[in-house]
C-alpha cells in the first residue's frame, strides 16, 4: 500500500482484509477494517511515515488529496473527526517518548 520516504499523494481506508505497519523495518502494528492510512500526506504533502503491506487480501477506498479537500470544505464535521484522531495520534506519541 504504502512505503516509507515515499511521496503521498493519497489515503486509504481499509474496507476489508489486514496490513502490517512498518517503520525503519521493524513491524510497529497490524491494522484491519475501518482503518486508515496514509491520512498524512493528505495534509502536508510529506513523506510516507510507515511502509504498510497487505497481509492478506485488502479492499481498500483510495482517497487522493483533492477529493479529500472538497469534503472537508462541504462537510465540517469531518474536520473535527480528524482533528481529534491526529491530537489521539500525537497524546499516544507523547506517552510513548515521555511516559
Amino acid at each position: 500500500m504504502t512505503k516509507q520516504g515515499d511521496p503521498g499523494k493519497e489515503a486509504f481506508i481499509i474496507l476489508s482484509g489486514k496490513a502490517t505497519v512498518k517503520r525503519s523495518g521493524k513491524k510497529v502494528a497490524t491494522i484491519s477494517t475501518g482503518s486508515v492510512v496514509g491520512e498524512l500526506s493528505l495534509l502536508d504533502h510529506g513523506p510516507r511515515t510507515a511502509t504498510v503491506v497487505c497481509d492478506t487480501e485488502c479492499q481498500v477506498l483510495v482517497i487522493s488529496r483533492g477529493n479529500f479537500l472538497r469534503v472537508i470544505d462541504k462537510v465540517p464535521a469531518l474536520t473535527h473527526k480528524l482533528f481529534g484522531a491526529l491530537a489521539m495520534r500525537i497524546r499516544d506519541l507523547d506517552r510513548a517518548y515521555f511516559g
